[in-house]
Formats: C-alpha cells, sequence, structure tokens
C-alpha cells in the first residue's frame, strides 16, 4: 500500500498526462521510496490501461530494487551486468548501458519511466537522448517520466524547460514534511574545527580538480584533525559513512578511524559484499567510502555522515548526505559532520538550487551559518543555537542574499522585512499534517529564491469563514479564472498558467521562522479556455 504522499505523487503525474502534451517529472527525496511510485505507475499501465512500460536507470542497484519491488511474471530484465535480455515483456526493467542502442529490438512503449532522472543530459546525444529519440520513432505517442530526488544538473540548472526531455516538476515531496510526518529521518550538522581553504582550488567541467582535491584533503594534519572531530562527535553514533576525496585519502582515514572498513570502485564484489553486511548489522562502525556509495545505497542505520570531498556539483552533495535520511526506527536523527564546506556552498538540502561556482563555500549568497561555541551549522535565521544555545548577534540572523524592505521593523528585536526575487514557484494541494481524508486541503505555494531558500504560503481555498475570505480575496487578485472548486483543481490552474507571475515576496522572521508578508506579480493573465477537470478514469497517456 503506498504511502499518502507517493500516492498522491502518482496522482499528479497522471493530472499532468491527461491535461498536457509534454512530458513530468516527479521530485522525490532520498528514501522516500520512488521505486514504489514506479511500481505503481507501471502495474496501472499494464494492468488498468493494458500499456507497456519501460523502467530505466543506470545503476545494478537501482535495477535490483524495480525488480525486488515489481516481482512480477510479467516484468522482464534487460541488464548485461544482472545477466538477462529479456525482449516481449508488458514491463521491461533495464540498464540504460545495455540499451541505448536497442530501441528498435526492445519494440514499442507507453510510458518510459526514467529513475534518477537528472542524469538526462541537456543537449547533444548521450545515451539516455540517444534512446528516447529512437524510442519516439518506434512509438511517436511515448511519454517519458522522470523521478529524481535532484531536478537540477551541475552545469546547466534545472532539468526541466521547454526545450528538454522532461518539461515541467508537477509534484515535489518536501523533505520538512517527510521528517515531521515520520517516513524520513531529522538531520542535524556541524563544521570542522579545522578550517580548509579551498580559494586556490581549480575548476575543470564544473567540478574542482581531482588531483588538488587529493593534496588539499590528504595533508596528515588535515586527517588527523578531521579523524579526532570524527571520532569525539560520533562518540555517541551507531553506524558512520565515511565520504573520502580520492582512494588514497580513503585509505589513510581507514588506518585512523577503528576498524573501519573501506569501499573503493576496485573492491572486489565478495569483499564489499561481506563489508556492506557488516555495516548494516552494526558490526562495524565505521565505513569509508570514495566514489561509490552515495547511489542506491538502502542503510537506514547511517546516523552518521562526514563530508570529507569538497564538490560544486548539488547532487553529489545531496546524495552523500541522503544516505543519512532513512529511518530505521532506532535513530533520533542523523547528525553531518561537514569539513569541507559543503553545506554553506549549496546550502540546506530541502532546498538546494545549482550553485554558482564561482562562489567557494557559499560566499553572499549562504543562508547556513556556524554557531562559534559547538560549531552546529544552522540557519542562518537562527538567534539562538539549538544546540548549546549560544546567542547569536543582533545583525547575524538575516543578511544573506536579500536586501532590506523599505521599512524598517519598529522594535530592535524584530528583524527587518527582506525582498527576495522569486526564480521558482511550485503549486499543490496540501493535507494538514494527522488529518483526515475529510478535513479541508489548502492550496500550498512554495516561492525558490536566491540560491538554496525557500518560502511557503497557504491558501484556504477549501476553508469557510474569514480563512475562505482571504483566500477569495488572494484569488481574484492573481487570476481571472473562476474560484476552483478545490484546492486541487486551483494547482491545476496555477501550474497551467493560470495566475500572475510572481517576481518578488517581501519576508520578515519571525522568531526562527519565516512569514510573507507581501509580493509582487506582473499583469493577470488571460483565463484559462475550456479550463476543465479531467475524469480521473480516463487513459493519461
Amino acid at each position: 500500500m503506498l504511502r499518502p504522499y507517493q500516492a498522491e505523487t502518482v496522482q499528479s503525474i497522471y493530472r499532468h498526462l491527461r491535461a498536457r502534451t509534454d512530458n513530468p517529472c516527479a521530485v522525490l527525496p532520498t528514501g522516500s521510496g520512488k521505486t514504489h511510485v514506479i511500481k505503481q505507475i507501471a502495474e496501472d499501465c499494464v494492468d488498468n490501461w493494458g500499456g507497456r512500460v519501460l523502467i530505466l536507470a543506470h545503476v545494478k542497484e537501482l535495477l535490483e530494487q524495480a525488480r525486488e519491488k515489481l516481482a512480477r511474471e510479467d516484468a522482464g530484465i534487460y541488464s548485461a551486468g544482472l545477466g538477462s535480455r529479456d525482449t516481449d515483456h508488458p514491463i521491461i526493467i533495464a540498464g540504460i548501458q545495455s540499451v541505448y542502442k536497442r530501441a528498435g529490438e526492445l519494440g514499442p512503449f507507453n510510458l518510459v519511466i526514467v529513475d534518477e532522472a537528472h542524469l538526462i543530459p541537456d543537449d547533444g546525444e548521450g545515451m539516455y537522448r540517444r534512446f528516447i529519440a529512437d524510442t519516439k520513432l518506434v512509438n511517436p505517442k511515448t511519454r517519458i517520466i522522470g523521478l529524481t530526488a535532484t531536478p537540477y544538473r551541475m552545469k546547466t540548472g534545472m532539468i526541466c524547460g521547454p526545450d528538454s526531455i522532461l518539461n515541467h516538476v508537477c509534484h515535489e515531496v518536501s523533505i520538512p514534511d517527510l521528517i515531521v510526518q515520520g517516513y524520513l529521518s531529522s538531520v542535524r550538522s556541524k563544521a570542522g574545527k579545522k578550517k580548509l581553504d579551498l580559494s586556490e582550488l581549480h575548476v575543470r567541467g564544473g567540478e574542482f580538480i581531482a588531483e588538488e582535491i587529493d593534496r588539499l584533503m590528504d595533508d596528515d594534519k588535515v586527517v588527523d584533525a578531521a579523524v579526532s572531530d570524527i571520532i569525539a562527535n560520533a562518540e555517541d553514533r551507531a553506524s558512520v559513512l565515511v565520504f573520502a576525496a580520492s582512494v588514497r585519502h580513503a585509505m589513510h582515514l581507514q588506518t585512523l578511524l577503528p576498524g573501519a572498513g573501506l569501499i573503493t570502485g576496485d573492491t572486489p564484489k565478495s569483499l564489499r559484499a561481506e563489508q556492506i553486511a557488516e555495516f548494516k548489522a552494526g558490526e562495524m562502525k565505521y565505513l569509508v567510502s570514495v566514489n561509490v556509495l552515495s547511489i542506491g545505497f538502502d542503510a537506514p542505520n547511517v546516523d552518521c555522515v562526514a563530508l570529507l570531498r569538497p564538490t560544486l556539483s548539488p547532487g553529489l552533495y545531496y546524495q552523500q548526505i541522503g544516505r543519512g535520511l532513512r529511518v530505521d526506527g532506532v535513530k533520533e536523527d542523523c547528525l553531518v559532520l561537514d569539513f569541507v564546506g559543503n553545506i554553506k556552498q549549496h546550502g540546506p538540502i530541502d532546498v538546494i538550487r545549482p550553485a554558482n561556482h564561482t562562489t567557494r563555500g557559499g560566499g553572499d549568497n549562504a543562508v547556513t551559518k556556524e554557531c562559534t561555541q559547538c560549531n552546529e551549522l544552522v540557519a542562518a535565521a537562527y538567534r539562538v543555537c539549538p544546540q548549546c544555545g549560544f546567542e547569536f548577534p543582533a545583525n547575524d540572523s538575516l543578511k544573506h542574499g536579500s536586501k532590506a524592505a523599505e521599512d524598517d521593523a519598529v522594535l530592535s528585536e524584530q528583524e527587518k522585512p527582506a525582498v527576495w526575487e522569486v526564480r521558482d514557484v511550485r503549486y499543490s494541494a496540501h493535507t494538514k499534517k494527522n488529518a483526515d481524508e475529510s478535513a479541508p486541503k489548502t492550496l500550498r505555494i512554495d516561492y525558490f529564491c536566491g540560491v538554496g531558500m525557500r518560502f511557503s504560503r497557504w491558501v484556504c481555498v477549501e476553508h469557510s469563514g474569514f480563512a475562505h475570505g482571504k483566500a477569495l480575496e488572494w484569488w481574484k487578485e492573481n487570476s481571472n479564472d473562476p474560484f476552483p472548486e478545490d484546492a486541487q483543481h486551483a494547482a491545476d490552474i496555477c501550474n497551467a498558467g493560470g495566475v500572475a507571475l510572481v517576481e518578488t515576496v517581501t519576508v520578515r522572521y519571525e522568531g526562527k521562522w519565516p512569514r510573507i508578508i507581501g509580493a509582487t506579480t506582473g499583469s493577470l493573465p488571460a483565463p484559462l479556455e475550456d479550463f476543465a477537470r479531467h475524469n480521473e478514469e480516463e487513459i493519461p497517456f
């Protein structure tokens, strides 16, 4: 049975396929169960609509997860690494490396579902683009569905666009929401005591040069300081996953961390499986990794992640921390130890946006700050460190990536409002935590601003009384369409372009939480013509 947010994701994808002619992408955090969503769509396609579906992934672990979840006789595998080349099943699970030249051999599909869809290149050829182009030759009506935890590329930004393979983010599940609901682990972070100077590192192909990272990180003093910090901070932690900068660096770390395991790309399969089994069973506390275990590695017991590889890739940064997001029913949270400034570089993991590669360690756009007492990394808006109680200076709370609004605060204890330019807006129907199915939903609006910053507001379209009156007022100010039937109808209209474009939002911090107190928008769009609710029984492709 699907979790509520997984079922909502599936329905959002179907609504997109019914209402639009382009290709949707759904964003689900690491550990939220993308494979369950893929399974449901594949089974619906075959069992309810008589279609045929292909599931594409790029690593064996993801293919094995899909095969395990589907467990159907009519689901075949096409993967050289798994020793299977099925071609005539209604559902095919395939490794892109094995099939990218063989679209004709596999035959027509109604749906192609791409796991880790951020790997589809923005332009050029590439295996995914070549295969999808050939698939469209076999069946021009094939629809592409993408799923990813990181909807952006290191070099070119967001993966969806009018000229991309995937065109629109149809649904996005929030990490904070899943943490509150108990589906993901809470995360906190500390910086290393020894600060590193990354200013001398050079960039090649959008990433730091590997040899320079190796020289910086594999210094005896740097390694000794990091190991000392890891052991001290992870004293009460059960399973610590360490991401190293190079093989040499990883071996150095392994020799100093008590009883640590080591997995690299060259580790024999049998030894790799043995060490992973010991680590998952709690028999090995430290496991050092380099260039592996960042995708498809499912170990819910991980309660500490140590980042010892600086990176300009927001996807790699997210995937590494994501190893600690899963819950196991025992750990209270996951501690992230950041020795290389990745958190300041990319921002909080729930609102990462493509980084400015000319900025090292976040620069003026940073939305985190470090407590000088305990090295905890917290949101820039915090006045008091939640771990040790240290009070930050009054002018230190809100100075990153924003500009002061014209109206200053009346009291010195109040934060000045700040105006943020809006880069993207997402609209969705939102159900309040722990509410039953009959409870009214709201229109949730997420404004993505600056680097790594998101603000949200809720419009109560299904409520009554004062809240409903405010919703009517908001709708009249932002849309020429008739007031929607419910929250989902409102989200559909908004996502179809039926509301004014938002240019800026004005935000005031009240305590540690932001509140939107104003916005500037463009002109109202013309009413959408014949915008109607779609029958949920219609075939979505």
